[in-house]
């Protein structure tokens, strides 16, 4: 693999600025060339992305539109991205360095690089890491202003759901994914019986052998007329709709690890292997039934004050006290303090990650020890668990996703247009470039 290929790709996704050639006409660095709200965009900036987006078009063998198209193309991005990484320091968005960090060593996995691999290249395009962490910081807060802003603005109902349900493409993307193995033994269209017996019986052999734990790949490439033979068999992934009918009948009813009895078609005799599955397996979840109470640091209140509260409410609660009605009297989580602290049931991954490990180690009718979130200091009761079949809540809540996440691609342009046309943007480009 071209690793410097890879680091350049990479980079490109992000629309990151390197230190490129410049374009043809030569903007005044460090002069603002916008004013957007409460920030600017300055002219180096917006050379560098001249540069760069010039250059990665010219190696696409694309014709470049006239420099005053693309400048003023280039400058409205700078403008929106301002806009959208105001909102996020408004709304206090915030990514953690190991976010980041992750983020960086999936991208790395991806174009199959080692991370001082990664670093090396970055270095020999001209960036720091340091500089390339603050980029991808700067995308990561636009992609979740970006979601949150949007998808509040996104309703999916249940006739949409069910609609979606019906539809053959809902059928198609909800059906389960198989794994498939396959050996042809070909019949010709007029074949004498004679011909049909010998490949039955054939056919029969290579599942007495498989069944007896022969390599499906090794037989297949030994006897198989079907097109994947030299693979040895491979099919894939298929979907049931992606198969003949007749196969698409039989696979249903395979276990992973299963190999089917000879199936008869007009173009001879099949065997599968289903070497594994996904989706479409009965989806069975342990619920909790939790109540909490919280308590948040402020300017009034330390961390280490907030922490003693807790452990004083905790010790309360060792004692007898009633949960429901400390909950009501202290915990500062509006949407649950009225209610006794009651979460109702939960299912895996709808809490932040120390309000999950916590409940999850802790047994029913225990009280927690006080522990530390992102919201402030809690501690937790749990009450119930159960085992609860999910599946079709899971079937449903994929067609909610692939419907919203269409819904997003049609309302992001327009929530990006409401936010530029709400702001003050002045340019200032045209003035500088008459200088």
């Amino acid at each position: 693999m071209n690793s410097n290929k890879t680091i350049k790709s990479l980079i490109a996704g992000l629309g990151l600025s390197l230190s490129l050639s410049t374009v043809a006409q030569t903007i005044a660095l460090d002069k603002v060339v916008a004013i957007v709200d409460n920030d600017v965009v300055m002219a180096s900036e917006l050379q560098q992305q001249l540069a760069l987006i010039s250059k990665r078009l010219q190696a696409q063998n694309t014709e470049l539109p006239p420099e005053g198209v693309l400048r003023d193309q280039v400058l409205e991005h700078l403008i929106r991205e301002r806009l959208q990484l105001q909102m996020g320091q408004r709304a206090g968005v915030e990514i953690s360095e190991q976010e980041i960090s992750q983020a960086i060593s999936r991208m790395a996995a991806g174009g199959g690089l080692s991370m001082e691999q990664f670093q090396q290249q970055l270095w020999s395009d001209g960036m720091s890491m340091a500089q390339f962490k603050e980029r991808l910081r700067r995308e990561m807060v636009i992609n979740r202003v970006q979601k949150g802003s949007v998808n509040r603005r996104i309703h999916v109902s249940d006739q949409e759901i069910d609609n979606f349900l019906e539809s053959q493409e809902g059928k198609f993307w909800v059906s389960p994914d198989y794994q498939l193995g396959h050996i042809l033994i070909s019949l010709s269209a007029g074949a004498d019986e004679e011909t049909v017996d010998d490949a039955k019986a054939k056919a029969s052999d290579l599942y007495e052998q498989l069944s007896n734990g022969a390599n499906f790949r090794e037989l297949a490439i030994a006897n198989s007329n079907g097109q994947m033979a030299l693979q040895g068999g491979d099919l894939g992934w298929r979907k049931t709709s992606q198969l003949p009918s007749l196969l698409a009948e039989a696979v249903p009813s395979m276990s992973k690890g299963d190999v089917s009895e000879p199936i008869r078609s007009d173009a001879g005799f099949h065997i599968l292997k289903l070497y594994d599955q996904r989706g479409g397996e009965e989806t069975i979840v342990e619920q909790s039934k939790v109540r909490h109470i919280l308590v948040k640091p402020s300017t009034i209140l330390s961390d280490k004050e907030a922490f003693e509260k807790i452990s004083h409410i905790r010790e309360e609660l060792q004692g007898g006290a009633d949960f429901a009605e400390l909950a009501k009297n202290h915990s500062e989580d509006i949407g649950s303090m009225l209610s006794g602290g009651d979460l109702g049931w939960s299912t895996p991954g709808q809490f932040v990650p120390e309000f999950e490990a916590t409940m999850k180690a802790t047994d029913i009718g225990q009280i927690s020890e006080p522990f530390r979130s992102q919201f402030g200091w809690h501690i937790l009761k749990v009450d119930e668990r159960r085992q609860q079949d999910f599946t079709d809540t899971v079937i449903r809540n994929q067609a909610a996703n692939i419907i919203g996440k269409r819904r997003f691609e049609e309302e992001l342009p327009n929530w990006l247009q409401e936010i530029r046309d709400e702001a003050y943007v002045e340019i200032k480009l045209n003035k500088i470039a008459g200088n």
